[in-house]
């Protein structure tokens, strides 16, 4: 279901107990808990999410959360409509930077565990193919997201 990476960061329990937690709530709640799917997870610094922002989005500053989807929206959906489970594949990498995970913490006046929460179950729904530029993506990817972290009791 999922891989947790370290990148010049050192490894924690805590972050892989709350990632999983919420990775398998994600999955189950889409459907896709026999799925063969793979999320890969690289937890870093801001130097590095800084570096790979720049490199894929063009955007010189670090940010809090990347997502890189393998499939479109349409294809996960046929996957999950047809329980195409057979063969193990990716369903994206997500890439978070844990200092900026601490700071938006303390700036948004919640836990670290609720924003590490935040940002996995935002950056799964970006590898299932949601969005939230545009008002009326955005009225169906936060109530996903706010569904997820109310069924863990993970509230602001």
């Amino acid at each position: 279901m999922y891989e947790i990476n370290y990148l010049e960061i050192k490894p924690n329990e805590e972050y892989d107990n709350i990632i999983s937690k919420v990775l398998e709530e994600c999955f189950n709640v889409e459907g896709l808990a026999e799925s063969k799917l793979i999320v890969s997870i690289t937890l870093t610094n801001e130097e590095n999410i800084q570096k790979l922002n720049k490199q894929y989005r063009n955007i010189n500053r670090p940010t809090d959360v990347l997502s890189f989807p393998m499939f479109e929206k349409a294809e996960i959906d046929k996957i999950v409509l047809n329980k195409d489970f057979e063969n193990e594949d990716i369903l994206g990498d997500m890439v978070i930077s844990i200092p900026r995970v601490e700071e938006q913490a303390k700036e948004y006046g919640h836990s670290f565990v609720r924003e590490l929460s935040y940002m996995v179950v935002h950056s799964f729904y970006h590898l299932m193919g949601y969005d939230h530029i545009k008002d009326e993506d955005r009225a169906i990817m936060r109530p996903k997201e706010d569904f997820i972290l109310d069924r863990l009791k993970i509230m602001r």
